[in-house]
């Protein structure tokens, strides 16, 4: 490989790992409040970085939320812009009794890099930046143009991203986006994710009496809450995973022949994936869909939660006035977001039991998408990981939702290349998140490959 990005980025591996776990440290967990210093505080650091390393017109962008990161190198005439995405904000630790180690204090173990984040985004967002800088230190220049889009709100729907990108800024003119929020497929698999599932997230609240009650005296004559949340939830779908919504199945566009094959041949063992990643006693969804269909073309509906009631030590004999249930659906290509909550919306209201009041929220929501294969930057970047990896990319979709995405093909009308380095076994999300080390080693020659290439 004679790419001299590619020889500073090996030279300087140990300070890039050095710098990772810096950023690491901060706390930047945007669904809690008393965190929301420290998801500036990340902000400011990559900001800072961007800055250093040679990006240009580098600034904070505030949001109702956690504020974005921009910037910019726009020198290379002719060539195309790409827009780089990531996120700095993550998941919360909890349950923290689960980790082995700290979840802010990054450590290496069994050729992992340990810590909440690692994976889901920092550890990808910093692969980004240390690819440029490498371009940039060692040719001076860029390949081709670009712009740089950080977001710290990610985990909790990203409305700010997602209103600044509708208003189509003149600072997001690109050709393409590249979003490294993915994972390979298997260890040592370049991958190329070209298709996610939209989602839905919603809560259903179902009110009864006018305050809580107690149960001796007003049980068998007052409505319960839970009860009633609980029939409408055993409603919304059935023994066999099939969603139980009248037309929520209307319309979905299926994987083509060609899909199903290149999945069918991927390596696949159901067996491991039942044991080793989802850990129960067998697996459950559609009958006459393969775990990849169920997992990537098929919708789900998943309840995440029910908050409510009486749950501390001892007993209380209450019947509450509501019970609340945190409820999910994801979306395949042919469904959009506004119909599928109107068709769950409007058969809740349908199904709810005497003597109670129900409410469907949207809190919030993301489009499903699907990546044509054969333009000219998922090429350029099959080309860059054959090189990278030493072998063919596969072509994949993902069970997750990206919704940047399908605001970033929507509203800007750009396609993205969906480069992402984690594992399947990354535990994002969960107790225990890692970040492979020679994936990001390896991610960061893939995107400087790739930019090389894109900018021919």
């Amino acid at each position: 490989m004679s790419s001299p990005a590619v020889a500073y980025a090996r030279k300087n591996h140990p300070r890039f790992l050095s710098e990772l776990k810096e950023l690491l440290r901060v706390q930047s967990i945007s669904t809690l409040p008393e965190h929301k210093a420290d998801c500036r505080r990340a902000a400011e650091m990559l900001a800072a970085e961007l800055k250093r390393i040679g990006m240009e017109n580098v600034r904070l962008i505030e949001t109702e939320g956690n504020p974005l990161v921009y910037a910019d190198w726009l020198h290379t005439a002719g060539k195309p812009t790409v827009l780089c995405y990531g996120h700095y904000d993550v998941q919360p630790t909890d349950p923290d009794e689960e980790w082995l180690t700290p979840p802010f204090e990054p450590t290496e173990r069994d050729g992992n890099l340990y810590a909440r984040g690692s994976a889901d985004d920092k550890g990808q967002v910093w692969a980004h930046v240390k690819a440029l800088e490498s371009l940039l230190a060692a040719g001076g220049a860029l390949p081709l143009n670009v712009r740089v889009l950080l977001e710290g709100d990610e985990e909790v729907g990203g409305e700010g991203i997602a209103r600044f990108v509708a208003s189509k800024p003149a600072e997001l003119k690109s050709d393409f986006a590249l979003v490294s929020d993915t994972e390979l497929f298997a260890p040592g698999l370049p991958t190329l994710c070209v298709g996610l599932r939209g989602m839905i997230y919603t809560e259903l609240e179902v009110r009864g009496a006018k305050t809580d009650l107690h149960s001796g005296m007003y049980g068998g004559a007052a409505p319960n809450p839970f009860f009633a949340l609980v029939e409408i939830l055993a409603k919304l779908k059935d023994e066999n995973g099939h969603i139980l919504i009248p037309g929520f199945y209307d319309g979905i566009i299926p994987p083509s022949p060609e899909e199903l094959a290149a999945w069918k041949s991927l390596p696949f063992d159901e067996e491991h994936y039942r044991i080793t990643e989802v850990g129960s006693r067998e697996l459950v969804g559609e009958a006459g869909y393969s775990v990849l269909e169920r997992t990537w073309a098929r919708p789900t509906l998943e309840v995440h939660g029910m908050p409510g009631g009486f749950t501390g030590a001892g007993a209380k004999t209450v019947i509450p006035a509501k019970a609340l249930a945190k409820v999910s659906m994801r979306l395949v290509p042919g469904m959009t977001t506004a119909k599928a909550f109107a068709l769950y919306k409007g058969y809740v209201e349908k199904i709810v039991p005497a003597g109670v009041e129900v409410e469907a929220r949207l809190i919030h929501s993301g489009e499903p998408c699907l990546i044509p294969v054969n333009n000219p930057y998922i090429q350029a970047a099959t080309r860059a990981l054959r090189e990278v990896w030493g072998k063919e990319t596969v072509f994949i979709r993902s069970g997750g939702s990206i919704p940047i995405v399908g605001d970033f093909d929507r509203h800007l009308g750009v396609p993205s290349v969906m480069m992402g380095f984690g594992l399947p076994d990354d535990n994002i999300h969960a107790p225990n998140e890692k970040f492979h080390l020679k994936n990001f080693e390896l991610g960061i020659e893939s995107l400087i490959r790739f930019l090389e290439e894109a900018g021919r």
